[in-house]
C-alpha cells in the first residue's frame, strides 16, 4: 500500500460518502487513522456503519461542510465539479482527487487483483476474498457491497494482496495497474458515456493492456465480447472455463456457477489449491444485495433482495430463483435505474422479466440524470406487457407495499430489485 501518500493525509472529506466505493475509501482512511468526514444526498444503512466508525457525515452538500483543514478531498464520480463542497476546497488549494484516482495510488507497490466486468464482479471480488481470506493469504479488500462475514465493503489486510472490484464507469478502473485481471464478461451498459458496445470494448482493452507480461488476465477468451479486448494484450490469458470443477454453492444461479470458476482460476495463480478454494467457496453465503434473503412474512411468504438493474443481470438472476423456487409464485418489484439506461435497452428490459409471475415496476431512479420525457416506468411496464401480462404501475413505495400486503400468498417469493433504493420496500413488508 502507498504509505507514504496515506501518512500525509491526516484530515479526509469525501462527497459521496455514501456510495458504496467511496464509503471503502472512508473505512480504509479510517484505519489509518485520518479524521475522515463527509456528505451525500441522504442517510442509508452505509452512512450509518461508517458513523458508528467514527465518520462524521453530513446530509445534503453544502460549502459549509468540507473542514478548513482537509488534506484531501474525495468525490464520487457520481458527482458533478461544480458540487459546492468541491467549489470550495478548489478555492482553498486543497488536493480534490476522484475516488477512482485515489483508489489507484492507495494500491501503488501492491500485486493487485482487479476484477472487472459488466456483470457479476462485486460477487466474484466477494469470492475470491472469501477465498484468500480463508486460506490465510490476508489480502486488502475494496469491495462493491457489504461482505456477510464482515458485514463491511473493506478489509484491511496485512499482506500485499489487494483485492478490488473494477468498475469501467467513465473508465474508472484505467486508474489501477493490476498483476492480474478478471473479465466476467462485457455487456452494453454505461451507454449513456461510451455511446455503444465498441465504447465500452476499448475502455476494457486499454485495461487489459496495462496488465504486464508476467501478470494475468482471467476471462473466457472465446466469449465473442471478449475476444477484441485481448489483441493487444501482453499478458497470460487464462481461461477460466476450462477449470472443471463443481463448487457446491449456497446461492443459486447459473451465473454464480461462472463466477466461481473466475475466483478459483485467480486464486489458483496465488497459490491457493483448487481443492481449498472449493471448500471455502462452498461457505460463501453472498452479499449484501445479491439475491439476498430479507426474511419471511408471517403468512409465509419470502422476502429477497437484489442489485440487478441490467436486462441480463435481470434475466439471469430471475432464471436463479426460478431454479430455486420453481413451484413459488415469483413477484418482482423492480425500479428502473437511470433514465438512460431504461429508454436505450427497453427491448432488452422487456424481454428480461420471463420467469417472473408478476412484475410490479416502480418510479424510474433518476440517480445522477435529471428526468427524460421520453421513457417512463409506463412505457417499460407496456414494453413488458407484451412478453409477461401480469404486470403493474406502483405510483409510489407506499401504493406498492399496500398492493402487495393486500395480495402476498403463503407460496410466494417477493424480490425486490434494482440499484436505487428500491430495498426500502422489502424492509417495510418485513416490518
Amino acid at each position: 500500500m502507498n504509505e507514504e501518500f496515506l501518512k500525509n493525509i491526516h484530515a479526509v472529506h469525501l462527497v459521496g460518502i455514501g456510495g458504496i466505493g467511496v464509503s471503502a475509501l472512508a473505512r480504509l482512511m479510517l484505519s489509518k487513522g485520518a479524521s475522515v468526514t463527509g456528505s451525500d444526498r441522504e442517510r442509508s444503512i452505509i452512512i450509518e456503519k461508517l458513523e458508528e466508525d467514527g465518520a462524521k457525515i453530513f446530509i445534503g452538500h453544502n460549502a459549509t461542510n468540507v473542514p478548513e483543514n482537509c488534506d484531501l478531498v474525495v468525490y464520487s464520480p457520481a458527482i458533478s465539479m461544480d458540487n459546492p463542497e468541491l467549489v470550495v476546497a478548489s478555492g482553498r488549494g486543497a488536493k480534490v482527487f476522484s475516488y477512482p484516482r485515489v483508489l489507484g495510488i492507495v494500491s501503488e507497490g501492491m500485486r493487485t487483483i482487479a476484477v472487472s466486468g459488466t456483470h457479476g464482479k462485486t460477487t466474484t471480488t466477494a469470492m475470491i476474498s472469501e477465498i484468500l481470506v480463508g486460506a490465510k493469504l490476508s489480502p486488502t479488500v475494496v469491495v462493491g457491497s457489504l461482505l456477510k462475514k464482515t458485514g463491511t465493503n473493506f478489509i484491511l489486510g496485512t499482506s500485499n494482496l489487494f483485492v478490488v472490484e473494477a468498475c469501467e464507469y467513465q473508465r474508472s478502473f484505467i486508474n489501477l495497474s493490476p498483476e492480474i485481471l478478471a473479465i466476467t464478461n462485457i455487456d452494453n451498459d454505461h451507454l449513456d458515456y461510451y455511446g455503444t458496445i465498441g465504447g465500452v470494448q476499448k475502455a476494457f482493452a486499454e485495461f487489459a493492456e496495462k496488465v504486464p507480461a508476467s501478470g494475468a488476465i482471467v476471462c473466457d477468451p472465446n466469449d465473442p465480447f471478449v475476444a477484441p479486448v485481448l489483441v493487444n494484450a501482453t499478458a497470460r490469458i487464462v481461461d477460466y472455463t476450462n477449470e472443471n470443477i463443481i463448487v457446491p454453492l449456497q446461492i443459486a444461479g447459473e451465473h454464480n456457477k461462472k463466477n466461481a470458476k473466475i475466483a478459483i482460476a485467480v486464486t489458483k495463480i496465488l497459490g491457493v489449491d483448487v481443492i481449498e478454494a472449493t471448500r471455502l467457496l462452498a461457505l460463501f453465503g453472498g452479499t449484501w444485495r445479491r439475491m439476498e434473503l430479507k426474511g419471511e412474512i408471517k403468512n409465509g411468504a419470502l422476502v429477497y433482495d437484489d442489485y440487478a438493474h441490467h436486462p441480463t443481470e435481470i434475466k439471469a438472476t430471475l432464471q436463479g430463483f426460478r431454479a430455486k423456487y420453481f413451484k413459488w409464485r415469483l413477484v418482482v418489484v423492480y425500479q428502473p435505474h437511470l433514465y438512460s439506461r431504461t429508454k436505450t435497452l427497453l427491448k432488452d428490459f422487456a424481454q428480461s422479466f420471463g420467469d417472473a409471475d408478476e412484475v410490479i415496476v416502480a418510479p424510474i431512479y433518476a440517480a445522477r440524470e435529471t428526468p427524460d420525457p421520453e421513457i417512463s416506468s409506463e412505457i417499460l411496464a407496456e414494453a413488458i406487457r407484451v412478453h409477461n401480462l401480469n404486470v403493474r404501475v406502483g405510483a409510489n413505495f407506499s401504493e406498492i407495499e399496500n398492493y402487495l400486503r393486500d395480495t402476498i400468498t403463503p407460496n410466494d417469493v417477493i424480490i425486490t430489485m434494482g440499484a436505487g433504493d428500491i430495498y426500502k420496500v422489502g424492509e417495510s413488508l418485513l416490518g
